[in-house]
């Protein structure tokens, strides 16, 4: 039954703040100790969003991330007519929302512009979604989604029957029109991206006929699970080294109970604060363990770090486990860039473990860092150079000479520039808890667009003795 007034709750609000916070010093406050559980995984959380929406019936979601991102998700497809209420947290702090969708190509025309803040993947599947619905859209973000290209999903979608008025350079703001029917396509990924490949299987949903994806590259198949597990028909298989993806159109999706795991990319930046500040010994809870998104623990464990798996088990198609992390004598790499797709938003805050390791760093492969919400190389490698970490940047890469376990010089003057990106902010706030003098961040307000209680828990982790 849908939920009453009485006993739902608003969310937090729905479209995200460009207020800056105060800048904000990190600094040791000893070692990370005891157990903590970071927030639901960003990429299932938009999914589950979404396709409840596409779904016939209520869809209900426990441990969905809260953060600013996935809000602009939320409002998004309630401006298309699903309805989406939050219950207020049980006993442990857990809330639960409730997704009542209006079925594949059931979605209203907006009434006004989506806002989607700063989440390039709500942009994306959103496009992919609407791209074989008989609506016109109009898609805006903030000034880092502004700058974020989109013409790696306009060209797909366009070949489907979509049409596009974008800015120049195929940016946001844009307008997009749907097409009914849109046109069954065999496309072949020319960069790994997994945001691509989703938007194109999501216009397939409505599609009449077999719509087909190529990956080279194998990327995070988040959308594939939760799709099959919707009721949606697909098919993968490996030919000749490349995974082929095969949707059914005209797919009706039956509603789920999900249950999201903690978000590898927010473990992350714990797994690298307990690795590289002394006498840590830190459980991080609930952790998933998707192999297409773990590639940062194997390069962590390839640099000598303690990262012990307990607990394995699945939930909701995904497997996860509990981490135990210990502080350890970590060594430079030379990174394989293969793994790349697998750690892609990981990488801002390896190169921190970098910057603590004996020897050299050495990473390639990552020109997609350069159109993230800042161009993360460059933003990282300014970053790390001004708390005295030696860097040398690369078109596609970084080479880090790290300190062999040395306390880092930290920001005695000036605060470090994020470049309103979240993951350069907690990344050089984890920086901080290994330097002499901390390590001051220009402004957190972009860490609440995926990890709203990161303070809270970093010292909360320092204190726990």
């Amino acid at each position: 039954m849908p939920l009453s007034k009485a006993d739902a709750v608003l969310q937090p609000p729905l479209t995200p703040s460009e207020e800056p916070l105060p800048a904000h010093r990190f600094t040791s406050s000893g070692p990370l100790t005891g157990r903590l559980r970071v927030p639901g995984d960003k990429s299932i959380s938009h999914r589950a969003i979404m396709f409840g929406a596409l779904a016939v019936g209520e869809t209900r979601v426990t441990g969905l991330l809260e953060g600013e991102d996935v809000m602009a998700t939320a409002a998004a497809m309630r401006a298309m007519g699903a309805q989406i209420l939050r219950r207020a947290p049980d006993e442990r702090g857990i809330a639960e929302w409730s997704v009542h969708g209006v079925g594949v190509g059931g979605l209203l025309q907006p009434a006004q512009a989506l806002d989607m803040g700063n989440s390039g993947t709500s942009t994306r599947l959103l496009m992919g979604i609407l791209a074989s619905h008989g609506v016109t859209a109009s898609f805006t973000g903030d000034a880092s989604l502004s700058g974020r290209p989109m013409r790696r999903v306009i060209e797909p979608l366009s070949k489907m029957g979509a049409s596009f008025e974008a800015s120049l350079g195929g940016t946001l703001p844009l307008m997009m029109r749907g097409a009914l029917p849109a046109v069954p396509i065999e496309y072949r990924l020319p960069v790994a991206s997994a945001q691509v490949k989703s938007a194109v299987l999501l216009a397939g949903l409505n599609t009449p006929g077999i719509t087909t994806v190529i990956e080279p590259v194998p990327t995070r198949d988040h959308t594939e699970r939760m799709l099959r597990g919707f009721g949606a028909e697909l098919e993968v298989e490996e030919i000749d080294g490349e995974r082929v993806i095969r949707i059914h159109g005209e797919a009706d999706l039956k509603p789920q109970q999900v249950e999201v795991p903690g978000d590898p990319s927010s473990a992350a930046f714990f797994i690298v604060a307990a690795l590289i500040t002394e006498g840590s010994d830190l459980v991080i809870e609930n952790v998933g363990l998707n192999p297409t998104r773990a590639g940062v623990i194997e390069v962590l464990r390839q640099m000598g770090g303690s990262i012990e798996e307990l607990d394995r088990r699945e939930v909701g198609g995904e497997p996860v486990a509990d981490l135990r992390v210990k502080h350890s004598a970590l060594k430079g790499i030379e990174v394989d860039p293969a793994i790349a797709p697998s750690m892609i938003d990981e990488f801002p805050v390896l190169f921190v473990a970098a910057a603590m390791a004996e020897g050299t760093t050495s990473t390639s492969g990552l020109d997609e860092l350069r159109v993230k919400e800042s161009d993360r190389l460059s933003a990282m490698a300014e970053a790390l150079t001004s708390i005295g970490v030696r860097v040398v940047e690369h078109d596609d890469g970084l080479d880090i000479i790290g300190s062999g376990g040395a306390p880092l010089r930290g920001s005695a003057n000036e605060p470090v520039t994020t470049h309103l990106d979240h993951r350069i902010a907690m990344s050089m706030a984890v920086a901080g808890l290994a330097s002499k003098d901390g390590v001051e961040v220009d402004d957190t307000a972009p860490i609440q667009t995926s990890f709203p209680n990161f303070t809270d828990l970093l010292e909360e982790a320092g204190s726990a003795r």
